[in-house]
């Protein structure tokens, strides 16, 4: 029998073309080359983990963050602490419908929400009104300094005073006259991410504005909105472009953006517009030594996973999608780390990831994968049986393309041993695509398929 990996498939794009299709609603899993795996295969997919609902809200989760003992989360226009016996409000920061950020600085974390900036002490919530802060777009903290920005230039707050702000200490990113749309603070330096470009500041510690721009850091690619980058495995990733150029998503080098998107992903920020990509969101999660980037889109999310794609050597993608079809959009957001547990958001809950839970937030989910394409060297041959070797019970079912586009009839298959049989021809290649309904925890280790080969 041959063996087919399952971490991603193939098949045939609307035109002459083939793409790459990732797995749905599964995490792959890489195994070592070192003899430490499971023997089984090089890789393998499990489902994900269910997300169990904790608290109904009033409205949509906008942001979370930790300060001190306080799980802080953003609900519709209320500043909420959240424990598992309730959400108590702590004021309100407004709602314009978009996420909120964070930043903690000494004694206070900062809340940028509509356009205004916030701070919340532990004990109450205070807004900056100083008129000269202007909007605020995004908001960062570093060496004593809150950072905000209004788009055109970067504002700092007091060292003594965080609620004051001098009109003569505002900075700039000047390399290009494209619009800041973030600041973010890493490593000791400051991010200005424009448009088009980012720059980076270190603290010189020069009268006014006391930040001095890094030359050689600049980075020519930019950001497509204020949600749109996050900290990632020691630098930062972010979803962006360079001027007449469609988006990708990226890893921050020194002075250089490193490609990670898959085609199929680039293809999918081709097609939207401007107003779409300014709300893509991307976060970050470390559950368990597996690095994951997550990257919401208005209609689906795509997850970069770097251990796989490392142990691989190759960038390895899985996509979230709710509903029973994995056919709707994934309602997670702000995944936030409480001493073990992971906790997100909703449109209108606040819940707990699960990895023993089926559903999502009470929701059933579905999964899919598709194979690499199998090709008999341009001759035909008759597929005997293919064989899915699974840890768990699923019921699976199994269609097959001979084209890259139209696929068979399904049939479905809960034994013991989920093995299909008859086939049946293929001219020149097969790809086969699984479906299911994610009942139980289930890993897919490998595929193995008997191929009968045909002369002539």
């Amino acid at each position: 029998m041959a063996q087919i990996p399952l971490i991603s498939g193939i098949y045939g794009g609307s035109s002459a073309d083939f793409e790459r299709s990732v797995p749905i609603n599964l995490t792959p899993i890489a195994e070592p080359g070192d003899g430490s795996g499971t023997g089984v295969s090089k890789g393998y997919l499990k489902t994900i983990p269910g997300i169990a609902t904790v608290h109904s809200m009033p409205g949509a989760d906008r942001g979370a963050a930790i300060f001190g003992a306080f799980h802080l989360r953003v609900v519709g226009s209320s500043l909420l602490s959240v424990t598992d016996a309730g959400a108590t409000v702590l004021g309100d920061v407004g709602n314009d419908g978009k996420p909120v950020q964070f930043a903690e600085g000494f004694g206070r974390i900062a809340i940028a929400s509509t356009e205004r900036l916030y701070y919340w002490d532990g004990t109450k919530l205070t807004q900056v009104t100083d008129p000269d802060l202007g909007k605020v777009l995004s908001v960062t903290w570093s060496d004593g300094y809150f950072m905000t920005t209004d788009g055109s230039y970067i504002v700092v707050t007091e060292l003594k005073d965080p609620t004051s702000v001098d009109p003569l200490k505002y900075g700039s990113s000047e390399a290009d006259p494209d619009p800041i749309v973030g600041v973010m603070a890493l490593r000791g330096e400051v991010s200005a991410l424009n448009r088009y470009t980012i720059e980076k500041f270190i603290n010189a510690g020069t009268p006014g504005f006391p930040f001095q721009r890094s030359r050689g850091s600049q980075i020519p690619k930019g950001v497509v909105g204020p949600g749109a980058y996050t900290p990632f495995v020691e630098t930062f990733a972010f979803c962006g472009s360079a001027r007449n150029e469609t988006a990708s998503i990226y890893l921050a080098g020194a002075g250089q953006a490193i490609r990670i998107s898959p085609r199929a992903l680039d293809d999918v920020l081709a097609d939207l517009n401007d107003d779409q990509l300014s709300k893509v969101e991307l976060e970050a999660l470390n559950n368990s030594g597996l690095y994951q980037l997550y990257v919401h889109l208005p209609s689906e999310t795509w997850v970069y996973h770097w251990t796989a794609s490392q142990l691989l050597d190759l960038p390895v993608w899985s996509k979230l999608s709710g509903g029973a079809t994995a056919d709707q959009p994934w309602p997670a957001r702000h995944y936030l780390q409480i001493s073990n547990e992971w906790w997100c958001g909703t449109t209108d809950k606040i819940g707990r990831v699960d990895a023993t839970l089926p559903t999502v937030f009470g929701a059933t989910l579905g999964y899919r994968f598709d194979t690499p394409l199998i090709y008999n060297e341009g001759r035909a041959a008759i597929a005997h049986e293919a064989e899915l070797v699974v840890r768990g019970k699923a019921n699976v079912a199994l269609s097959y393309t001979n084209d890259g586009q139209t696929w068979s009839q399904e049939r479905f298959c809960s034994e013991k041993r989920l093995a299909w049989r008859r086939l049946g021809r293929l001219n020149n290649y097969r790809g086969f695509r699984f479906r299911g309904i994610v009942k139980e925890p289930v890993a897919f280790a490998r595929l193995e398929v008997q191929l009968e080969p045909l002369n002539g």
